[in-house]
């Protein structure tokens, strides 16, 4: 008997919001709203970055794995001031910073890179080319490959292949940093809205004092870690500093 009466209060009340429906609807209709005529919902489709975060999470766990695994916890304070001749795993900490260096360098420039090549877009594989963070992290890789096989000779080519050593040691500490402060930059430019033709001005100006000041870092750091001779010194910035980044700016921006 409650059964019943539950079941005929529906009825009535699905009846009565029909009604109530077909009501509002013909009103609707007869006298639309004003603002109804000029009402505009367009979809909004967002930009997909989830790619810079996952980067951006492969490149934090690195450098977790690398204090906690291989600097046997310690901690940036320690890390960044560590002497030499008391340091060890000096080759996979370098390894690891500069893989972390490159990907986010790349990550931050891929978007200012107006076009790729067309060698490499009429050459697919399997129907698929490199995207622009793809042409980006091949260039920069193979900058960053020949830079460091070409110091290696060069250190060794001169006599001075122990400084090689207290060179990449050295180099390592400033690459974590400059890495840290890219991943920031990276978060700021994909999550926050910024005018990327201001931000790319900026961009030049400050490597360009980050270059400077790496510069003048290795000419006057206490390891010595540039060769004795002035003529040495000269030759190393010229042909493995400059010329290098002149040749990095012209397969990426031209």
């Amino acid at each position: 008997m409650i059964t019943s009466f539950f079941i005929s209060v529906c009825k009535d009340s699905f009846f009565r919001l029909s009604i109530l429906y077909k009501i509002i609807y013909n009103f609707a209709k007869k006298y639309p709203l004003p603002l109804s005529k000029t009402f505009n919902d367009p979809v909004r489709i967002p930009e997909n970055n989830d790619w810079v975060i996952f980067i951006l999470i492969g490149c934090i766990f690195l450098y977790i794995f690398m204090m906690n695994v291989i600097e046997r916890e310690a901690n940036l304070k320690d890390f960044l001031f560590q002497k030499y001749f008391d340091s060890s795993n000096n080759l996979p900490n370098w390894i690891i910073t500069s893989v972390v260096f490159v990907f986010v360098m790349s990550a931050l420039i891929s978007q200012y890179v107006p076009v790729i090549p067309r060698l490499i877009t009429e050459n697919q594989i399997f129907g698929y080319h490199l995207n622009k963070f793809g042409y980006t992290l091949a260039v920069v890789s193979l900058f960053y490959f020949a830079r460091t096989s070409l110091s290696f000779l060069f250190y060794h080519s001169i006599g001075d292949g122990k400084k090689w050593n207290i060179f990449y040691f050295t180099s390592t500490k400033m690459q974590f940093v400059i890495s840290i402060l890219l991943m920031m930059l990276c978060i700021m430019h994909y999550y926050f809205p910024v005018e990327k033709n201001k931000m790319f001005e900026i961009y030049v100006v400050a490597f360009s004092f980050v270059f400077i000041f790496k510069v003048l870092f290795y000419m006057f750091h206490k390891n010595n870690i540039l060769p004795q001779k002035w003529y040495y010194k000269f030759l190393y910035i010229c042909t493995l500093q400059i010329a290098p980044l002149l040749m990095l700016w012209k397969l990426l921006f031209f």
